[in-house]
């Protein structure tokens, strides 16, 4: 969309402050206290006659490095998400519904909206505090028949995934460009990830004979020698990160939500040999119980109650999440789960305008 197309009536947007006791005392001392942002259809304010109309609801999982209430700020050229389902509502693509966007953002850059020892309990602080809570302040449609999530990326990664683990909350789910297939997106990236952490290495490398037998034989149980570490307080104290930084700590923060190890010493381990890079195959195999490419079998019950599931993905994808959506759309129909797949010419960036087909898609799945 290169120009903003103005809807004459926006709805509202509302931020309260919700009080986490789930979030509270977490391991990385992230807050408890946390604004959560709800757009409300022009609809909802609407006169006497409208003042006990309930809503479907749908929740914004934004993607790593985000956080929901980021997704109402200005967009030149485009909309953010509020303007966007605003336009939907007047364009009649979709009748009215309410918007959550919760902040789950942490200090390794955020958390895929599933429990962590390492993390925090993100699946809970959504499921068991702020749907109460949204339920609770707004004439919400309060039944799992009525609500749905859906998310880009990350976001689209908890979509799927509490789709599959939490049914008894999610109607329905929408996932953009989710991680799946976690051999081909992440594995793959992270020889540069071992390369940042390189630089932290104590002692430094230096030219010459190396005895790597020696250097590596400690490295096989995926804990940290301390660079990891040095690497996070580093970058902690910046002031901006470098894309092979901003890289490396996601790498590190999916490494804290599938392998979390309270007896290690930063809470999870590493799934390769930070000297050689040899992946650690015991670790991997904890990695690989989350990925959504394998999980279809196990959960395809619950996928089967869901009233729809959306998946789309750019088919130039940088990160290679083209393939792990097709994956996921085969395993989906080949367990005979209903469910839509679409692809499109563009790649993992800057893809919010393909909510023009999954909120109307949610809408229909969900609507009273």
């Amino acid at each position: 969309m290169a120009i903003k197309r103005p809807v004459k009536s926006t709805g509202t947007v509302v931020v309260l402050e919700h009080v986490s006791k789930v979030l509270e005392g977490n391991p990385l001392g992230d807050p408890h206290v946390r604004k959560v942002a709800v757009w409300l259809p022009p609809q909802y304010d609407g006169g006497p006659r409208a003042k006990n109309r309930r809503y479907p609801v749908f929740y914004d999982l934004v993607g790593f490095t985000g956080s929901g209430i980021a997704h109402l700020n200005w967009k030149p050229f485009s909309e953010n998400v509020a303007e966007r389902a605003a336009r939907l509502v007047h364009e009649g693509r979709m009748g009215p519904a309410i918007l959550v966007f919760p902040d789950c953002f942490t200090r390794l850059g955020g958390n895929q909206y599933i429990n962590s020892s390492a993390l925090g309990r993100y699946a809970d602080y959504l499921t068991r505090e702020i749907i109460p809570f949204v339920d609770r302040e707004f004439r919400t449609l309060a039944s799992r028949e009525h609500r749905g999530c859906f998310g880009k990326s990350s976001g689209g990664y908890g979509s799927i995934i509490h789709g599959m683990k939490y049914p008894q909350h999610w109607g329905a789910i929408a996932d953009h460009s989710g991680d799946a297939c976690f051999d081909l997106v992440y594995r793959c990236d992270w020889p540069n990830t071992l390369n940042e952490l390189a630089r932290y290495r104590r002692p430094a490398r230096r030219e010459g004979a190396w005895d790597v037998l020696r250097a590596a034989q400690d490295l096989d149980d995926g804990l940290d020698d301390g660079r990891v570490r040095r690497f996070l307080e580093a970058v902690w104290k910046k002031p901006k990160l470098s894309t092979a930084e901003s890289h490396a700590i996601m790498n590190v923060c999916m490494a804290a939500t599938y392998d979390p190890d309270p007896k290690a010493p930063l809470g999870f381990r590493i799934p390769f040999n930070l000297e050689t890079g040899e992946l650690i195959g015991s670790r991997w195999k904890r990695w690989l119980r989350h990925d959504p490419v394998l999980l279809v079998g196990r959960h395809k019950a619950a996928l089967k109650t869901l009233k729809g599931i959306y998946v789309d993905c750019g088919w130039t994808d940088q990160y290679h999440i083209h393939y792990g959506s097709r994956m996921l759309s085969r395993r989906l129909a080949e367990a005979g789960i209903r469910h839509r797949y679409e692809e499109f010419d563009d790649n993992h960036s800057d893809v919010d305008y393909r909510m023009d087909v999954s909120l109307p898609f949610l809408y229909r799945a969900l609507r009273p």
